[in-house]
């Protein structure tokens, strides 16, 4: 359900998972993406395919919020249906990006069909919620653990009494050009003083903006010499920046808007350590990023993120909402130089288990062979 809208002679999408089905193309001799297709210009983050084996079979938009969208996409379900249908009949791989509202359709489709037999079935959110989950998002997670799409599953992390078709996939974010030069920054990153915190995402509530900037205060207030670029943009930025006025950030705190993806490298090259207190996630493709160029990540104890940053051995998590914890945890690591290089420099070791050069071949693998549960 990624949206995607025209620009100029071109169809742009969502830039991440444009990214990852262009690197997957090459292994089919074409691929047809079924998704919406909005009106309007497509957003600063969205790009263009670039593979040339790519074909978006268009659909109209629907959902929302206001009940007038709910009936919206009530009444966009035959059209849906038909094309899923078709597309399904016509392909030798089907591959289901969940959660979204298509991909419920899709998941009823396969369990009534048996054909293409070769199915990857990717669940991009968190497989494991602890608090309010969108009821669609938990059916379709229920499905997915009873098997009855017959397909492969690749969630994110590893959980007790997971069915043997349910595999656990790194996401991936860096190509073989990023990963060496991400390397080479984190080698030559100089250490500080002063602190360079770093944000790289949405500038909404849920990525927890408002905490990274209370923390980034609370650490200030304890007397550290320390400065914060955030890189992103959204609805709230102005609230954010008005927040970080009131806890007299002004000087050190930088909101440089939205940056294209190729030009984030010297953020991440420059920041000893990566904050993201966001209140659910799948896995964030930002704090690999983070990683391979030597930052060392903050971030939430959500999901996966506890057990693939223990694995790698850097950073910490804490509470979405705990200021104070992730506060003194910018502390933690401002006082003990050398626990921050250690962790620095294994978390850009293991920067390629989050390669596309790794992922196509953990896809190759799977694809191989059909788990037919």
């Amino acid at each position: 359900e990624t949206p995607h809208h025209r620009r100029g002679e071109e169809i742009a999408g969502w830039g991440a998972t444009v990214r990852e089905i262009d690197v997957l193309a090459p292994l089919f001799n074409s691929v047809v993406h079924l998704a919406p297709l909005y009106e309007g210009p497509a957003p600063a983050s969205a790009q263009p395919y670039r593979s040339g084996l790519v074909t978006l079979r268009a659909l109209e938009p629907a959902g929302g919020s206001g009940v007038r969208a709910k009936l919206g996409l009530l009444a966009r379900i035959p059209a849906y249906w038909r094309a899923l249908w078709r597309e399904l009949g016509r392909c030798d791989v089907v591959h289901v990006r969940t959660p979204a509202n298509i991909c419920l359709l899709a998941l009823v489709a396969l369990t009534l069909r048996r054909r293409p037999r070769r199915r990857w079935l990717k669940f991009a959110g968190n497989w494991n919620p602890q608090g309010p989950y969108p009821w669609s998002y938990r059916l379709q997670r229920f499905w997915l653990r009873k098997g009855w799409a017959r397909g492969w599953v690749t969630v994110n992390g590893r959980w007790p009494g997971q069915p043997p078709w349910v595999r656990s996939f790194d996401n991936p974010s860096l190509d073989a050009a990023e990963e060496a030069a991400a390397a080479a920054a984190a080698e030559t990153k100089a250490t500080p003083p002063p602190l360079r915190l770093l944000f790289v995402g949405a500038l909404v509530t849920t990525k927890g903006m408002a905490t990274a900037l209370r923390a980034a205060a609370y650490a200030r207030q304890e007397g550290l010499d320390l400065t914060f670029d955030i890189v992103g943009d959204g609805p709230e930025r102005a609230n954010f920046e008005a927040l970080a006025r009131d806890l007299g950030l002004s000087d050190v705190a930088r909101f440089h808007g939205w940056v294209p993806r190729d030009d984030i490298g010297p953020f991440y090259a420059a920041a000893h350590l990566f904050l993201l207190p966001s209140h659910s996630e799948g896995w964030p493709k930002v704090v690999s990023e983070a990683m391979a160029h030597g930052a060392v990540p903050l971030v939430s104890s959500v999901s996966c993120i506890p057990q693939v940053l223990g694995e790698c051995g850097a950073g910490e998590t804490y509470p979405f909402d705990d200021a104070e914890a992730f506060g003194r945890g910018i502390l933690a690591y401002a006082a003990d130089a050398e626990r921050w290089r250690r962790e620095s420099r294994a978390g850009g070791q293991a920067a390629h288990r989050f390669t596309y050069a790794h992922y196509l071949d953990r896809v190759r693998a799977l694809l191989s062979n059909s788990p037919q549960p």
